[in-house]
């Protein structure tokens, strides 16, 4: 990907290095590094500069990003693509259900990485897969992908650090008391298997989910989930530890009636800009699965 990023020097930046004035926008000593190598990357009023340079008041510093790679082991694939919104920095799309985030052994060829690898080598645009908020296989809806390096990095810190509100919605059986709370345990991986989770109040990760009812109907519950932490399978386990796990979970609650995956959707996905600072606040309704059962 190719982007050029613009920055107005002001009074209150003027005396910082390159490298500082960077940094406190939220590059990396590695995003540093990889960009020093490219050509013409740093430049001030249109000149060639270097990262030890110093700024001045009305100062132009751009970074000119070029990645010419791809993501290796990522075949493109002609797959639908539902998005949301995309811009210069990342792209916000509805995952549908059934469909894996990354490649894997035996889902090599139908994920959503596959899919944004063919979107982009019809336009030949090289592309690196950085998906900064993973979605299981039989979860759908909202996931933001960083399209360069930069973005990719600012997002990531900002998910560790706890700045991308998620909110999912879920369906349960029967009638959740109380109808509105936060469940906090702490979860580990189960001994003997490498994909399930459990409670695990001795060894495992701490872990905060907020819940509150939304409507009841047909003999279910439909549930907003906002995530504090973001463990595997969080909102799953602490679900079913609370009481009411998710239908159609064939992990833990093979309650397939009305459904044939986890009734779970990421329904909003906000956070701020990496790169142009501007709120963003993405929604998206019930996928009709999941909406037919409380009709």
């Amino acid at each position: 990907m190719n982007r050029t990023i613009n920055y107005h020097i002001t009074e209150k930046d003027a005396g910082l290095r390159i490298e500082q004035f960077l940094k406190r926008k939220g590059y990396s000593s590695q995003n540093l590094a990889v960009i020093k190598r490219m050509p013409q990357s740093v430049l001030v009023n249109s000149r060639h500069y270097y990262m030890k340079d110093i700024l001045k008041t009305d100062d132009c510093l751009s970074i000119h990003i070029q990645e010419t790679s791809c993501s290796e082991k990522i075949p493109p694939a002609d797959l639908p693509l539902d998005i949301v919104y995309e811009d210069e920095d990342l792209i916000v799309l509805n995952k549908p259900a059934k469909m894996p985030t990354h490649p894997s052994m035996n889902n090599y060829t139908n994920s959503l990485a596959n899919a944004l690898a063919w979107y982009y080598s019809k336009q030949d645009k090289p592309f690196i897969f950085r998906c900064c908020n993973r979605l299981d296989r039989d979860t759908s809806g909202l996931t933001v992908v960083a399209k360069h390096l930069v973005s990719g990095n600012i997002l990531s810190c900002m998910a560790k650090g706890r700045k991308i509100q998620r909110e999912y919605l879920a369906i349960v059986r029967g009638s959740i008391k109380p109808v509105s709370g936060t469940i906090t345990a702490p979860l580990s991986r189960k001994e003997g298997t490498v994909i399930e989770r459990m409670v695990d109040w001795e060894h495992g990760e701490h872990a905060v989910t907020h819940y509150q009812t939304i409507m009841e109907k047909n003999g279910h519950s439909l549930v907003s989930l906002r995530l504090e932490t973001g463990r595997t399978h969080q909102i799953r386990i602490h679900m079913k530890y609370l009481g009411y796990p998710l239908i159609g979970d064939y992990l833990y609650n093979p309650d397939m009636e009305h459904i044939s995956r986890q009734a779970l959707h990421s329904h909003r996905l906000a956070f701020t800009h990496p790169i142009t600072g501007r709120y963003m606040d993405f929604r998206t309704p019930l996928p009709e699965d999941m909406a037919q059962i409380l009709r």
